[in-house]
């Protein structure tokens, strides 16, 4: 079972990393929070790793701290929460505002997650109402700090960021929408600044 994985980040993309140890290049998909973190493609990476076999496939899901990892093990321990479902969550909620929603039973935080809807949000808050009380906050980060995404042009940091958001489970006019309707952007904020501002604008809508 891997655990960990340690190499030269070979793809970026919003969701989904391909990291190439030993010669061979891993598929690692990945909340949006875990990929805000990642440095350039050819830098060195490590992550934490969940390894989920099915019959049909053997798929790995990464993170960039111990807490988003645990936070997504206890998310898939909800019933009716898989993977897919899992990372969308994360991709919103820090491990931290997690807790915090979960906590205070917000029903409604959950629920303006993509794919979620109410009763999956609160099936969330009833089932792990007494577990999150365990989830670590406090470990360092295993990766190093993001650098330049390598993006040189605001059009593509627009596709992007439209390619982001439909990852994450919203329709392609919704996201693109949502990508356009962002005020006095500058390219040089670069495509984390401009999908969080995306994403603030379609949660401030539900």
């Amino acid at each position: 079972m891997i655990a960990t994985l340690n190499g030269r980040l070979k793809l970026r993309d919003p969701g989904r990393l391909i990291v190439e140890t030993a010669g061979v290049g891993y598929e690692i998909f990945v909340p949006l929070n875990t990929y805000y973190r990642m440095p350039s493609v050819g830098a060195e990476v490590e992550l934490e790793i969940r390894q989920i076999v099915r019959e049909d496939a053997i798929l790995l899901y990464g993170f960039a701290t111990a807490p988003e990892k645990q936070a997504f093990d206890l998310l898939m321990s909800v019933q009716h929460v898989g993977a897919k479902l899992a990372l969308a969550v994360l991709s919103v909620l820090s491990p931290k505002d997690l807790a915090a929603a979960i906590t205070h039973d917000d029903v409604e935080r959950l629920d303006a997650v993509p794919g979620v809807g109410a009763k999956v949000a609160e099936r969330i808050v009833r089932e792990l109402r007494d577990k999150i009380g365990g989830l670590t906050l406090t470990m360092s980060e295993r990766t190093i700090a993001a650098s330049a995404d390598g993006h040189t042009n605001a059009g593509s940091l627009l596709d992007d960021a439209v390619s982001a958001l439909i990852n994450l489970g919203y329709k392609p006019a919704e996201a693109k929408r949502a990508v356009d309707s962002v005020d006095g952007f500058d390219d040089k904020d670069g495509l984390e600044t401009l999908i969080r501002k995306s994403l603030a604008i379609i949660l401030g809508e539900k």
